[in-house]
């Protein structure tokens, strides 16, 4: 099984939005749970997918920090609904530590998230904190 870059992203989310509920969770277990339906296949890790999941959690410190300083006033990270925190943090991630990935496609795949896993209210304020992550191009990604 191939997956792409955005499928690996959607397991990304998966596995980062159940590791915050449950940060004691195996984590292989929890691989091969978004990755196939049948309990009895083992299937390989994609590197990318293992690249996104161990990058978040080793930085998400950092990343909560970056994420912070984008909120309006008076919002707090504590306040943003779990899913549209995961999807910030994948973001930040990729612009910040994945150098192939351009800021504008990593900002265009949270907001397909956001499509997938969330509501469009939480698609715009998604799209709201990351439009300051692209460095002078138009900050609305969305059409």
């Amino acid at each position: 099984m191939t997956l792409t870059r955005h499928q690996i992203r959607e397991r990304a989310f998966q596995m980062l939005f159940a590791l915050n509920a449950n940060p004691d969770a195996d984590h292989d277990a929890l691989f091969q749970r978004v990755l196939t339906d049948d309990p009895n296949q083992l299937v390989p890790v994609p590197d990318y997918l293992q690249t996104l999941v161990d990058g978040v959690l080793a930085s998400q410190s950092d990343l909560d920090a970056q994420i912070d300083q984008y909120l309006s006033t008076g919002w707090q990270l504590k306040r943003i609904a779990k899913t549209d925190l995961v999807i910030l943090r994948l973001a930040f991630y990729e612009i910040d530590d994945v150098e192939e990935v351009p800021n504008r496609v990593a900002v265009n795949e949270a907001l397909e998230l956001a499509k997938k896993f969330s509501d469009d209210r939480s698609r715009r304020f998604i799209n709201g904190v990351l439009a300051h992550t692209l460095d002078g191009d138009d900050a609305n990604t969305e059409s």
